[in-house]
C-alpha cells in the first residue's frame, strides 16, 4: 500500500525533493514534525531549499534513511511555503522535541550563531 502525505509526515525521517526554475530536482534529507495535517521542517535561513521553495512551492516528500538522499518509499507531491520568522521559534521547538536526543548539537551551534530565530527558517508543507 502506498504511503499518504501523513504516513510520511509522521515517520523519523524525510526526503524532501525541492525543484528548480528549470525542474530540476533536489533531494534533501529533513526532520520534521506532522501538526495539524502539516509537515512543519526546520532548516538554515538561506538554504538552498528555502529559495527554490520561494520559486517554486511544488514539492514531494517520501519515507528515508537517517542519512543520505535514499528514499524508502514512493513520494507524495505537496506543496511548501516559507514561513514568517515569527513561527521559527514555534517550530524549532516542536521538531526539536521530536528529536531530543540530536539537540545538544544543534541548540549551542544555533547560539554561537546568532540565536535560533536569526539563523534558523521554518517550512510549512501540505499535501497537494
Amino acid at each position: 500500500m502506498a504511503d499518504t502525505f501523513e504516513d510520511i509526515a509522521r515517520s523519523k525521517y524525510m526526503l524532501l525533493t525541492t525543484y528548480t526554475k528549470d525542474g530540476r530536482p533536489k533531494p534533501t534529507t529533513v526532520w520534521g514534525v506532522y501538526n495539524d495535517g502539516k509537515l512543519l521542517i526546520s532548516t538554515d535561513d538561506g538554504s538552498w531549499k528555502t529559495k527554490r521553495i520561494n520559486n517554486t512551492p511544488r514539492v514531494t516528500i517520501q519515507r528515508a534513511y537517517a542519512i543520505g538522499n535514499k528514499p524508502k518509499g514512493e513520494p507524495v507531491e505537496a506543496v511548501a511555503r516559507n514561513l514568517p520568522k515569527s513561527e521559527n521559534r514555534r517550530v524549532f521547538d516542536m521538531v526539536t522535541k521530536k528529536y531530543w536526543w540530536h539537540a545538544w548539537w544543534w541548540i549551542p551551534q544555533a547560539i554561537v550563531r546568532g540565536g535560533i530565530d536569526k539563523v534558523h527558517s521554518a517550512i510549512e508543507v501540505r499535501p497537494a
